[in-house]
């Protein structure tokens, strides 16, 4: 399984972004397997949050199209929407206390907890989830093709 963060999800829509055409085309590759692609509601949330706020992106969508390209993956069959389970608590309170997570990076750790709880394969382009243990991630935009845990 693996779950998306949300700025794959941007910068695959995001024509000016250095990382939209590998971003694109490896969201579409993912949508188009038989592997489940899991979207968290916060990562659904922060692309429509981010993709129509005029100070965030150059050409921010419409809350329509926004909201249609989000309709788009939740119709996909491989697409599930997932949420914390009940390990995610203790999971999550572990990651803060091992990275010394604090502020903003506590978003990170509550979705670096919510692969872990899964089983999930994060995807993102964000360097930071490296900080947290036992956390397997793939980086669509690493030239090397690998990914790592």
């Amino acid at each position: 399984m693996k779950l998306i963060d949300a700025n794959i999800l941007l910068y695959a829509y995001d024509s000016d972004s250095s990382h939209h055409a590998v971003c694109k085309t490896w969201l579409e590759v993912a949508f188009n397997s038989e592997e489940i692609v899991a979207l968290p509601w916060q990562t659904v949330l922060a692309f429509v949050r981010i993709s129509t706020n005029p100070r965030a992106t150059k050409k921010p969508l419409p809350g329509t199209e926004a909201c249609d390209i989000v309709s788009s993956w939740l119709h996909q069959v491989n697409v599930s929407v997932i949420g914390a389970g009940e390990r995610f608590w203790e999971l999550l309170k572990g990651q803060i206390l091992e990275a010394q997570v604090t502020g903003p990076l506590l978003t990170d750790a509550a979705l670096a907890a919510l692969a872990i709880e899964h089983g999930a394969t994060l995807c993102t382009v964000d360097r930071d989830f490296r900080r947290f243990r036992g956390l397997k991630l793939i980086d669509p935009t690493d030239a090397s093709g690998h990914d790592s845990s």
